[in-house]
């Protein structure tokens, strides 16, 4: 049995390559196509602004030495239990998530995921999740963008974790205007009226998973509706997570 699914593994790894080779990926940080074998260049993944420093233990954002609850979770306590974005959200990663959301290029999704697992596989076995679930977006910006760039990003993490996807137990029933453009408050509102179930919602702690925390509005709308329906917990992961908050010190 190991030496068939040893076989298998070398399948897959060869038959990766030979793609790679034949039509290969480009780089999320410059764009360029990236070595055979690779999702992103030697030299750019050194520009990653991967957090190094203390975070806060409810949100995951950077915070200051000794300090275990950030200003903003102090202030505004969430719905989801806990969670993390991997990368900080800089000028470096501001500009692959454009091209991954606004430009079509929907193959960041995976290598980006690639890489968001692989810091984050311990926080998910402690975190003890069962089942990955995308964000949804509203099916008229589906159209327009042609994919949910969260569920690109979920379907990728489920599959080197092993964990169910479960990319319909949530839906975006109302389109929201820009949510940058609105306060905080304004945010939940407009949230909370906006997500439903789709699917009865798991009975076991779930991963939800989105490009980028701000305020986590997002999450904690999509968090209500799980929990309401019988989700035991909720966590969360990201892509990247903003360093700035809404509560000054």
């Amino acid at each position: 049995m190991q030496k068939t699914e040893g076989k298998e593994k070398s399948g897959r790894r060869l038959g990766s390559l030979c793609l790679d080779l034949l039509f290969p990926r480009r780089c999320p940080v410059c764009h360029a196509p990236a070595p055979p074998g690779l999702g992103i260049c030697p030299e750019c993944r050194g520009r990653l602004p991967r957090i190094r420093t203390a975070r806060c233990h409810v949100c995951g954002k950077p915070v200051q030495d000794g300090e275990r609850i950030c200003p903003d979770c102090r202030k505004n306590p969430h719905v989801f239990t806990r969670g993390k974005g991997v990368f900080l959200y800089d000028e470096t990663m501001r500009s692959a998530m454009s091209y991954f959301k606004y430009k079509g290029r929907r193959e960041y999704g995976e290598v980006l995921a690639e890489e968001v697992f692989q810091e984050a596989e311990s926080s998910l076995l402690d975190w003890g999740v069962r089942a990955v679930l995308p964000v949804p977006i509203h099916k008229k910006r589906l159209r327009e963008r042609g994919y949910n760039q969260a569920e690109v990003l979920s379907a990728k993490i489920a599959e080197l974790s092993g964990l169910m996807h479960l990319p319909k137990v949530l839906l975006r029933t109302k389109k929201t205007p820009p949510l940058k453009e609105l306060t905080p408050e304004k945010r939940r509102e407009a949230l909370a009226a906006a997500m439903e179930l789709g699917e009865p919602a798991p009975k076991v702690p779930v991963l939800l998973v989105d490009d980028i925390y701000t305020t986590g509005a997002t999450l904690d709308a999509a968090a209500a509706v799980l929990l309401t329906g019988g989700t035991p917990a909720v966590f969360f992961l990201t892509v990247c997570i903003g360093g700035g908050f809404m509560v000054q010190y």
